[in-house]
C-alpha cells in the first residue's frame, strides 16, 4: 500500500509518460492543452471537413468523479472545461459530428489539472526590502508563486514551501500579497490577497576619525523616518557600548581610544515606533603620535635612519625630513625607517606621522641633524721643486678641519690632518700619486670628492754601462727605471752627435767612428711629464780600428810572419792563424809578429785584431796560408819479383800527388803516382839502395822525405838440376848467385814434401828418403838474414820414376805453369805505363826487360 506522497510520484510520473500521447482516429483531426488551471483546461483543435459541431468530453482518470461533457458548434476551435478536480489527469476526447449527429472523427489527450488554490495565513516584513509570507500547504503542489504588487508594480518569486519571502520591494511601502500553487500540469489562480507594509530603510552611515579620540558619524534622512538610534563600542568587546538617540542626521562620539577599531550600528523608526533595517560599520579611531624619535646619521652612505616607538591601529608610518625647501619622505610598516641621498654640508629636520584608515596622527616634534661638509673643491696640485708637491683646496661650510691622502702607486700611503686649506708633501721620481681631500665634523666625514692623480718626472737611468763595444757599435743597457716610457740615448763625440730613441733599456749606437771616446747620456720620458734633462753622462771609447795585414812571409817550413799597418794608440795587436788544424796566435804591440810550429800540411786563413781596454776590433780581412804537405809516417818495401819491388806508404797531411826514388851506383828506379804505392821495375838483387819521397801539394808545395836505406834481395839460383843419389836418395844442385849465401830447397810432391837448407856456402842439398814414381816441384831460394824465404824463385818439375822399389830415372818435366804468368805480369806494367802517360803523369820503370821464355825441352839426368 502506497502512500499518499509516493502515489502522486506514481500519478505524476504517469502524468510526464501520457502528457503528451494525442490519439487521435483520423490523421487529418487532432486537439492540443494551451492552458491549465486547478479547475479549468483550455484547448484548442483542429477543424474538420463535414463536421457540424463538435463535442468534448474531460474524464478522470483512476478517480471516483464523473465526466464533464461540453458541445461546441463548427465555428471555435477553440473550448474550456470548467468545474474539474484539482490536481487530477484527465482524458480529453474530442468529437466531430455532422448534422445527423454522425461522428465523423474524434482525438484524445491526457492532461494534469493545476494543484488548489493555497490561502495566505500571514504576510509581514522584517526587511526594508522584503515581505515574508505563510500559508497552508495544499496537495500536489511542487512549488508556489508568490506575488507582491504595488501600484504597477509587480515581483513574482518561485518557493518550494511555506514561508516563503519576497525580494527586491521598496523600503516602506503597502504591497498587495498573492500566493499560487504549481505542479507539472500548470499552476492555479491567485489566492486571495493580503496586505503588508515594508519597514523603514536603514540610515547609510558617513564615518570618519578626525582626531585620534573622535568618531563623527553623518547620514541622509530615512523615508517615513521620525527617529534615529545609533550606539558604538569597541569591536574587541573591551569597554562598554554608547548609544544615542536622535532626530538628527549627526552625532560626534568622543573620548574615544586611539588607533582603536570600534564597532557602529544605526536604525530609524517610523510614528509607531517600529525600528526598520540597521546599518553596521567598523571605523578606526585615528593613530596618536608616535614617540622617543631617534635619528642615526651614515656619513659614508649620506643617509639617516630614523627609528621610534610604536603607537597602536597604526597601519605606517611616514617619516619626513626637510631642508630648507628640500623634502625627503619615506613609508613603512616597521618602527624604522632609511632616508638615502641626503646632501651633504646641510642641516635637517626630521619628524614622524603614524597612518591608519582613519587619517594621520599628528606630527611629532622634529629632531634636527646636520650631515657631514661636502667634498672640498678648487683643488690644486704644483710640484715646487723635485721631491716637493704641495696640495691646496677651497674652504666648505660645516667643515671643522680637513685630512688629505696621498697615495703612490706603489701602495703606500701618508696623510696631512690640517685645519688650514693647504698641505705640503714629500715626493719621488717616476711615481703616480692619487691624492683626495676630505672635510670633517661631528658628523664625520665628507663624501669623496674628486680623486687627482700627479705624476713626477721620470727617473734617470744612471747605472748604464756598454753592453756590447766595437770599432763603430755601442750597445748601451740599463736597468728600467720608474716611470720611464722612453728612452733617449745620446752619444756626443767624433764628427757628430748620435741619438737613440726606444722603449726598451738597451740602445745600439751604430755608425760611430773607431777609436773614439764618446760622452754618452741616457734621458728617460713619459708622455705626462716629458724628458727628466737632469740625467747624468758616461764617457765610453770605441773598440780599435781594424789592422790591415800587408804582408805574410815563411821564415820557415813551420814559422810565419806576419806585418800589418798599426792605426791605434795603445792598442796590443792580436794576429790568429785559423785552419781546421786549430788555432795559432802571436801577440805585438809594434806592427808585426811570428807565429811558430804551425803543422805540415794544413790550410790557414791569417787575420789581425786590435785590443784595446774598450774592446776589440773588427778582424781584419783573412790572408790564406799554405803550408808544406806531411811526410808519411811509414814506408814499406816488398819485393814482388827478383827485379820488381813494391813500395808503399801512409797518406801524407795535405799531398796530392807523391815522387818515390831507389838509388844505388848501379842506377836509379822513380815512381811519380798520385796513389799510395808504386811498382818500381829494373831492381838489381843483392844490391843497396837509397830510398826517398817527395810529397807535392795541390798548389805545387812539396816536401822531401828520406828513409832509411834499402837492400834489395839476394839473387835467385841458376842451374837447379836433380840427380839420382844412392838407391833411395835425390841431391838438388844449383849456381849460387854470391858466396856465403843460405839457400832453402823444397820439393813438393803427392807422396810428400821436402825441405833441406845446408850450411852458407855450399850449392847442393841431398834429400834422403825420397818416394819414386811421383812428380817434384822444386824450388830452391835465398834465404834473407831477417824475414822468410823468397818465394818468386823458379819452380821446375821433375819425374822420379821407379826401379823395382828403388829410385829409378830422375827425368825434367819443366817449369811449373805458372811461371808463363811472366808475360802477364809484363803486360800489366806496360798497361799501367799508358794509363799513367793518359793521366800527364810520367811513370818511369827503367830497364824493365822482362820477355816471356820459350818452354825448354825435357832433360834427362842420370847419374
Amino acid at each position: 500500500m502506497c502512500s499518499g506522497k509516493g502515489k502522486s510520484l506514481i500519478l505524476v510520473g504517469f502524468i510526464l509518460i501520457t502528457l503528451e500521447m494525442i490519439v487521435s482516429a483520423n490523421p487529418g483531426f487532432s486537439v492540443s492543452i494551451y492552458n491549465v488551471s486547478s479547475r479549468n483546461i483550455y484547448l484548442r483543435w483542429s477543424k474538420f471537413s463535414g463536421a457540424f459541431s463538435y463535442r468534448v468530453t474531460a474524464t478522470p482518470m483512476k478517480t471516483v468523479g464523473y465526466s464533464l461533457l461540453a458541445q461546441f458548434n463548427d465555428v471555435p476551435a477553440v473550448g474550456i472545461l470548467a468545474s474539474l478536480t484539482p490536481n487530477t489527469v484527465h482524458i480529453v476526447k474530442v468529437e466531430a459530428i455532422d448534422r445527423n449527429g454522425i461522428i465523423l472523427a474524434e482525438a484524445q489527450t491526457m492532461q494534469l489539472t493545476a494543484p488548489e488554490i493555497p490561502v495566505i495565513d500571514q504576510a509581514y516584513s522584517k526587511l526594508s526590502n522584503s515581505i515574508t509570507v505563510e500559508w497552508t500547504a495544499v496537495p500536489g503542489a511542487t512549488s508556489y508563486l508568490l506575488t507582491a504588487q504595488d501600484g504597477e508594480s509587480v515581483i513574482e518569486t518561485i518557493v518550494i514551501n511555506s514561508p516563503g519571502t519576497v525580494k527586491g520591494l521598496k523600503a516602506a511601502t503597502l504591497y498587495k500579497i498573492t500566493i499560487r500553487s504549481i505542479n507539472s500540469g500548470g499552476r492555479s489562480f491567485p489566492s486571495p490577497s493580503k496586505k503588508a507594509k515594508t519597514v523603514l530603510a536603514a540610515p547609510v552611515l558617513s564615518v570618519s576619525s578626525p582626531t585620534y579620540n573622535t568618531i563623527v558619524v553623518s547620514w541622509e534622512a530615512v523615508y517615513m523616518a521620525v527617529g534615529f538610534s545609533v550606539s558604538i563600542m569597541r569591536s574587541d568587546g573591551l569597554g562598554s557600548m554608547m548609544k544615542e538617540n536622535t532626530t538628527q542626521t549627526f552625532l560626534m562620539f568622543t573620548s574615544l581610544d586611539p588607533g582603536t577599531l570600534y564597532t557602529i550600528k544605526a536604525y530609524a523608526w517610523n510614528v509607531n515606533g517600529i525600528p526598520g533595517d540597521d546599518f553596521t560599520y567598523n571605523q578606526i579611531t585615528s593613530p596618536g603620535a608616535p614617540s622617543d624619535v631617534q635619528v642615526a646619521f651614515d656619513s659614508g652612505l649620506l643617509s639617516a635612519t630614523i627609528s621610534w616607538m610604536p603607537t597602536d591601529g597604526t597601519l605606517n608610518y611616514s617619516v619626513t625630513a626637510a631642508s630648507g625647501p628640500s623634502k625627503l619622505n619615506c613609508s613603512t610598516s616597521s618602527t624604522s625607517c632609511t632616508l638615502a641621498s641626503l646632501q651633504c654640508g646641510s642641516e635637517y629636520s626630521f619628524y614622524v606621522v603614524a597612518n591608519n584608515d582613519a587619517g594621520s596622527s599628528k606630527p611629532t616634534d622634529s629632531v634636527s641633524l646636520k650631515t657631514v661638509p661636502c667634498a672640498p673643491g678648487s683643488i690644486t696640485i704644483e710640484e715646487d721643486s723635485p721631491g716637493n708637491l704641495s696640495v691646496s683646496w677651497s674652504n666648505v661650510g660645516f667643515g671643522d678641519y680637513y685630512v688629505v691622502f696621498v697615495k703612490s702607486d706603489d701602495g703606500l700611503e701618508v696623510h696631512c690632518n690640517t685645519s688650514h686649506t693647504q698641505c705640503y708633501f714629500q715626493s719621488d721620481c717616476g711615481f703616480t700619486y692619487f691624492i683626495s681631500v676630505f672635510a670633517y665634523n661631528k658628523a664625520g666625514q665628507s663624501p669623496l670628492g674628486d680623486v687627482f692623480n700627479y705624476t713626477t718626472a721620470p727617473c734617470c737611468p744612471n747605472d748604464f754601462y756598454p753592453l756590447f763595444v766595437s770599432s763603430n757599435t755601442l750597445e748601451i743597457v740599463w736597468s728600467p727605471v720608474r716611470g720611464a716610457e722612453m728612452y733617449e740615448t745620446k752619444a756626443v763625440g767624433g764628427i757628430g752627435i748620435v741619438l737613440c730613441n726606444d722603449t726598451a733599456t738597451i740602445c745600439i749606437l751604430s755608425a760611430l767612428q773607431c777609436n773614439t771616446q764618446y760622452n754618452i747620456t741616457v734621458y728617460s720620458f713619459s708622455e705626462i711629464r716629458g724628458s727628466n734633462t737632469s740625467c747624468m753622462s758616461k764617457y765610453v771609447s770605441t773598440a780599435p780600428c781594424s789592422p790591415e795585414i800587408k804582408s805574410v812571409s815563411k821564415d820557415d817550413l813551420s814559422v810565419i810572419s806576419v806585418h800589418w799597418k798599426a792605426n791605434n794608440d795603445e792598442a796590443i795587436y792580436i794576429v790568429t792563424a785559423r785552419g781546421e788544424a786549430g788555432l795559432w796566435h802571436c801577440t805585438s804591440s809594434g806592427n808585426s809578429c811570428s807565429i811558430t810550429d804551425l803543422p805540415c800540411g794544413s790550410v790557414f786563413s791569417i787575420s789581425a785584431v786590435a785590443s784595446t781596454t774598450a774592446g776589440q776590433s773588427l778582424p781584419s780581412y783573412n790572408v790564406p796560408l799554405e803550408t808544406a804537405p806531411c811526410c808519411p809516417s811509414d814506408l814499406t818495401i816488398t819485393p814482388v819479383m827478383q827485379s820488381v819491388t813494391n813500395i808503399s806508404w801512409s797518406f801524407g797531411l795535405g799531398a796530392k800527388s807523391y815522387v818515390t826514388t831507389l838509388e844505388s851506383p848501379k842506377g836509379q828506379a822513380k815512381c811519380h803516382t798520385l796513389q799510395n804505392h808504386c811498382l818500381l821495375g829494373c831492381i838489381n838483387c843483392g844490391t843497396n839502395y837509397t830510398v826517398s819521397l817527395k810529397v807535392i801539394s795541390e798548389n805545387g808545395l812539396a816536401s822531401d822525405c828520406t828513409y832509411q836505406d834499402y837492400s834489395s834481395s839476394a839473387c835467385c839460383p841458376s842451374g837447379v838440376k836433380l840427380y839420382r843419389l844412392g838407391t833411395n836418395g835425390i841431391r838438388i844442385h844449383w849456381r849460387a848467385s854470391a858466396r856465403l849465401i843460405k839457400y832453402s830447397t823444397d820439393l813438393y810432391g803427392s807422396k810428400g814434401n821436402f825441405t833441406c837448407t845446408p850450411p852458407s856456402g855450399l850449392s847442393y842439398c841431398d834429400v834422403t828418403e825420397i818416394p819414386c814414381g811421383d812428380v817434384y816441384t822444386v824450388v830452391v831460394s835465398p834465404v834473407p838474414e831477417k824475414g822468410s824465404k823468397l818465394s818468386f824463385c823458379p819452380k821446375k818439375i821433375y819425374s822420379v820414376t821407379c826401379s823395382g822399389s828403388s829410385v829409378g830415372m830422375v827425368i825434367y818435366r819443366g817449369k811449373r805453369s805458372e811461371e808463363q804468368h811472366l808475360f802477364g805480369w809484363n803486360q800489366w806494367f806496360r798497361q799501367a805505363a799508358s794509363s799513367l802517360l793518359r793521366l800527364g803523369r810520367e811513370l818511369v820503370v827503367g830497364k824493365f826487360g822482362l820477355v816471356p821464355s820459350q818452354k825448354p825441352p825435357e832433360i834427362t839426368w842420370t847419374q
